[in-house]
């Protein structure tokens, strides 16, 4: 190449280089895509947020807990245990034409030394007042302390339920599949074991009422139990009382029993709750066909304490004495973060 095409060559390089870019030359960058925050929703109380891109609403909730417990074999031959759990909810909810529509979700975990257990503790769809799903019964409510005994070893059923609401007033019935019930423990279970389960309850003024039943179809025996909470002093006062007519799945502690308890507010981070209960024809979950001719009564106490916002302390003990049984002193220590 000689030295006369060089400066062409480089002439014409430097022309390209320049002459104006134009438009369609140009490279551009993408417009980023609208980011939709998290928008709070109060229509359903606090804590629930829309779930992006849909007019749901969900809340999510759950608790840390640390218990220690003392007491005749609580493990094995020990007498004393450690368990921690933890447990998480999902509520959803939404508008519908026949009122909100509702589902909840509830997983726990108990973790006892290296080993642990995962379950599914609820599971339901809630709309009109109609429920269904895997739901804690009417039967799982108790009075506020620990040690009292007022319902059977099992109140987790699948279920449908229809439960009306006017006011501070409510009445439903329940269905409830009980194939782990009364039936199984005692090996009785016919193998189509159901529950009819019918509640009312409500409040007026100071005071607030229970009053459910139950009939295991299984076993065709059933019980009966009333609740009464009195708003007394620095407190509140809590009254309580069941009879089944035999071993069934809603309660089979006892032929029948009554209870008393007094939840003491001292302040605003201390409660302070001494009960006592009393057993007629003492059962303890019995797997025979029917009740002992033992009575039993048990006294107990319960401190409650705040230690901050979503951190609560509780302590419990209680002491229960059997007719020609030896008697038996328990409790536990707990430490929950709620969230």
């Amino acid at each position: 190449m000689n030295i006369r095409m060089v400066m062409l060559t480089s002439a014409a390089a430097l022309a390209a280089a320049a002459s104006p870019v134009f438009a369609a030359d140009a490279i551009v960058a993408a417009e980023p895509e609208a980011v939709e925050y998290v928008r709070v929703c109060d229509a359903y109380g606090t804590g629930y947020f829309y779930i992006p891109g849909t007019e749901t609403c969900l809340k999510v909730g759950g608790y840390l807990r640390f218990e220690v417990y003392g007491g005749p074999n609580q493990k094995g031959s020990s007498d004393w245990n450690a368990r921690t759990r933890a447990q998480v909810s999902f509520t959803a909810k939404s508008d519908t034409e026949y009122g909100p529509l509702t589902g909840v979700i509830v997983l726990r975990n108990n973790g006892d030394n290296a080993s642990t257990t995962s379950t599914l503790d609820s599971a339901y769809i809630d709309i009109a007042g109609l429920r269904a799903g895997l739901f804690y019964s009417w039967w799982d409510d108790d009075l506020s302390g620990e040690p009292d005994v007022l319902s059977s070893y099992q109140t987790l059923h699948n279920s449908i339920r229809y439960q009306y609401e006017s006011g501070d007033f409510y009445a439903g019935v329940s269905v409830d599949e009980l194939e782990d019930g009364a039936g199984a423990e005692r090996g009785t279970n016919s193998g189509n074991a159901v529950g009819i389960a019918a509640a009312i309850g409500g409040k007026a003024g100071v005071v607030s009422y229970q009053l459910i039943g139950g009939y295991d179809t299984d076993t065709e025996e059933g019980a009966i139990r009333g609740m009464l909470f009195a708003d007394i002093g620095p407190g509140t006062l809590g009254l309580a009382a069941a009879y089944a007519t035999g071993i069934n799945s809603y309660y089979d502690e006892s032929e029948w029993t009554v209870a008393a308890e007094y939840a003491a507010k001292v302040t605003d981070k201390w409660t302070i709750t001494p009960m006592a209960q009393y057993f007629g024809n003492y059962g303890h979950n019995a797997t025979d066909t029917d009740f002992s001719s033992n009575d039993a009564w048990k006294v107990g106490v319960t401190v409650d304490y705040q230690i901050v916002d979503n951190l609560y302390a509780k302590a419990t003990v209680d002491y229960t004495d059997v007719d020609h049984e030896d008697s038996v002193t328990k409790g536990f220590f707990r430490l929950q973060r709620a969230f």
